[in-house]
This record gives C-alpha cells, structure tokens and sequence, in this order.
C-alpha cells in the first residue's frame, strides 16, 4: 500500500498548496466569493460537474448499481438532468444578476423582504449537504488507513477547511478542477473499465444476474419520480450550485458550460451503476450496498491505480464539501448575520476577511455535526426536502411568475418549511410523502396569497428586469477579464 499512501498524501499536500496559492489571489469580495465572476467556459465546466459529483454520487451511485443494477444510475442521473435544465433554461439570466446569494436575488424580486427567512433554509440546506460530505471522509480513510472514524471525519474535514478558508472561491476553482480530472481518470478510466472485466465482461455479468439488473425502470416509478423532485428540482435553487453560476465569465460561459457539465453528470451516473453491478457479480454478499466501492477498489486494483481510484473517491467528496461549505458560510454572513446585525460591512478587504472568519466557523460546525451524526442518506434526505419545499416554489415563482409577492414567497417558504418538518417527524424522515405535500402546500399558498395581496411595486419589478437583462448601471463598470 506504501504506492497508494503516496499517491494519496500528494493529492491532499497539492489541496492545501491551492489553498495558499488561492489566498494571494482572493483580494476582494468579488474575488474571495465567486472568483471575480471571471471563469471561462473550460474551467468553468470542471469545477460545475465536480460540485455536483459528490460522495453521493460515487460511493452511493456505486452502491445503488450494486443493490439495483443499471437503474440505480438514476440518483445521479436526475442530478445531471437538474444541471442540464439549470443551464438551459435559467443560468444566462442567474449570471446577469451579478449577486452572492438566492436571498439577495429573492430580495432583488420581491423588494427586499425575504432575505432572512429563506437564509435560514438555505443555511440549513447547506449546512446539512456540507455535513454529508464530511461523513464520507469516514469510508474512503477507513479503506486507506483503517482509520477511527472520528479521526478520520477530522482529517479529511480540516483538510477542506483549510483551503476553503485561506483561498475562497478562487482555491475552491482550482481544487476542484484538479479533482474533476483525478474524478475523470480513476472512475471513468481505470475502475470502469477494470470492473467490468474483473466480472467477466458484459456477458457474464448477464449470466450471474437476474434480469431486473438490467431493466432501465427497475428501480421502480416512484422512486424516479422522488429523484426527479428532490434531485433535478434541487439542483434549480441551490445555494452551492448558483455561487458557482454567478463565478461564470459571462451569460454565455454559464449556459454552454453548464450544459457540458450536465451532459457529463450523464455519463458519470452510468458508469457508477455498471460498477455497482461489476461488483454483486464479485460480491454477492455484502453487507451494506455502499460497501460495494471501497471492495472492489481494495479487492480487484493494482497497486498505484488503486491509489489514484481511492484519490478520485477523496475528490468527489471534497468538492461537494468545499463547495457546501462556502455557500454555507456565504448565506449565513451575507443573508443571516449582516442582516440581523442591520448593517454590512463596506470594506472590500474587510469583507474578505469577514467571509474567511465564517467559513472557518462554519468549518468547524459541520465537522462537529458529521461526528456526532451517523447517516448520510438521512441528512442528505433532510437537506433536500426543506430546499425543495421551502424554496423551490419562491425561487421559481419569481423567475416565471411576475404576479408573485413577497407576502406570498414569505408565506410559501414557512409553509412549505414547516410542513416538511412535520411530515418528515410524522412519516419518518426517508418517506417520501414530506417533500411532495410540502411541496404543494408551499405552491397553494404561494399563489393564493400573491393573488390576495397587493401587486409587487412597478419600480421593483422595473429594477428587476434591467438585472436580468444585465443592463443595472452599478454593473456597467465591473471588469471582466478572461481567464480560462
């Protein structure tokens, strides 16, 4: 193992040494935060696929294809449809609004008045999918190093903190594009292809398996249709997903990188189902589906490649980590604790600094929170249905809808919110009837009190439609320089 202890401690020495080189860079809000809003389309795309790609989609894409054959591809595969829909339809005019967080372009729609409310959902959302991340740390170091699980969470958890805190977005952009290519590499490349001739090729894989295995709906409708709510639907209102949109050199760079990246969240979910059923040919009987990946990587990978496999495991996780974690720390300074403060800080570098203090305090939360927390379904589960049904009808509303009010999104997003708490505490938190009431009801009183309520201000509408037309006069003077 000495090859893949190497080839492990370069890639974490390499994470921190972008960290530094990130915290020479960051010199502004604007810098620290979204990466000067200057990412080209090449590094644009990496970095998106690599936030998307987490742990999640790895381990428990892998894990899925080995409990449901190839339909297990289609967590990830909603997630890709989500990315795809984003860019399509909604990023060009997300990148035009040229702001740091949901909050503040719910506050640009509906004038001001949803901020705190749908911060603190967001900041719940994110914290919760940062802390799934960092749980993951536990698996991948258990496989390496057999590694106490508390330790582990530390290492893998500090490490992301680390450079999360000294470089913001610009550390988190290059991180995250070294892990896309290791990702690429050692799923796509080496493990894909090992697995399936470890099990015998195509074929035998046939052979050993009953034929559900391979039936594209075998996983079964609802549980499509849960993905498809909570996944594509998530992936449309995402704090973590929209910092990365606003990093976008321009409109266009948002929109066609985006789409790559999506169409690359495709591929990525098919490869982990075919992985996944490699290995029940190999190992029928494990116990626990998301044991499959760590197996077949200790089991059937040669020396080195093994390394770089378990490397790539570490990449999907800490760029769904380090992307978590900013957001995170972004929504509770700009959304949460300015506002409750009723002042923001006017300091460019100030506010650097104001930022760096809140990822490292948020850090620090989420890895106390992964110790003490066990399941990642359950909190990735919890995560996902108060941003869906807190805020997925606001968010969209005002995109869409110009008769939406504040009263109705302020309305929608508590409703929404507490209705899945409920159910989720009435139902158990993995049922599926929390997000798809709390959805709805979040959609009835959004519209009956918009309706109810007194139309949006003709000014704020006004101001509204010059910034997603990208013409607002503040904007005029922003540089954007190339960077690819």
């Amino acid at each position: 193992m000495a090859v893949d202890y190497a080839v492990i401690v370069v890639y974490l020495a390499g994470m921190l040494a972008m960290g530094w080189w990130g915290m020479r860079r960051a010199k502004s809000k604007s810098e620290f935060l979204v990466a000067g809003r200057r990412l080209g389309p090449t590094m644009y795309s990496g970095t998106m696929a690599a936030i998307v790609l987490g742990g999640a989609s790895t381990i428990g894409g892998v894990g899925l294809g080995y409990q449901y054959g190839l339909s297990g591809a289609w967590m990830v595969f909603t997630i890709g449809l989500g990315l795809l829909a984003l860019s399509v339809f909604f990023s060009a005019r997300i990148a035009r609004l040229k702001v740091y967080t949901v909050s503040e372009m719910l506050d640009l729609r509906y004038g001001g008045r949803a901020g705190v409310i749908s911060g603190v959902v967001m900041w719940a959302y994110t914290l919760m999918l940062a802390v799934t991340s960092t749980i993951a740390y536990a698996t991948i170091f258990d496989v390496l190093f057999d590694m106490n699980r508390t330790v582990a969470i530390i290492l893998g958890g500090s490490i992301v903190v680390a450079y999360s805190t000294l470089g913001g977005m610009w550390s988190i952009t290059l991180t995250d594009m070294v892990q896309f290519v290791v990702k690429t590499v050692g799923v796509l490349l080496l493990l894909l292809p090992i697995a399936v001739v470890k099990a015998g090729g195509f074929s035998e894989m046939k052979a050993q398996l009953p034929t559900e295995y391979f039936d594209p709906l075998g996983i079964g409708g609802e549980t499509i249709f849960t993905y498809v709510l909570i996944y594509t639907f998530g992936m449309l209102i995402g704090q973590d997903i929209w910092q990365r949109v606003f990093t976008a050199r321009s409109d266009t760079t948002a929109k066609w990188g985006g789409t790559v990246a999506g169409t690359y969240c495709l591929a990525y979910a098919l490869a982990g189902a075919v992985i996944g059923t490699a290995a029940k040919v190999l190992y029928p009987k494990l116990g626990s589906p998301d044991d499959a990946f760590a197996t077949i990587v200790k089991d059937e990978l040669p020396v080195g490649v093994r390394g770089l496999v378990l490397a790539a495991a570490l990449a999907a996780v800490m760029s769904t980590s380090s992307g978590a974690l900013i957001a995170c720390a972004t929504v509770a300074n700009n959304d949460i604790w300015s506002r409750l403060r009723g002042r923001i800080t006017t300091g460019e570098r100030d506010e650097v600094q104001g930022n760096r203090a809140f990822i490292l305090i948020m850090g620090v939360a989420v890895i106390g929170t992964a110790i003490a927390l066990n399941n990642v379904v359950e909190a990735l589960t919890v995560a996902y249905n108060l941003l869906v049904g807190g805020l997925l009808v606001p968010i969209l509303g005002g995109l869409l809808w110009k008769r939406g009010t504040a009263q109705g999104a302020l309305a929608a997003v508590a409703v929404g919110g507490l209705a899945v708490i409920a159910l989720m505490a009435t139902y158990g938190i993995l049922a599926n009837e929390p997000v798809y009431y709390g959805l709805l009801s979040s959609l009835a009183v959004y519209i009956a009190v918009s309706l109810m309520t007194k139309p949006t201000d003709a000014a704020v509408l006004a101001a509204w439609r010059e910034r997603l037309a990208g013409r607002a006069p503040e904007l005029a003077s922003e540089p954007v320089p190339a960077h690819q």
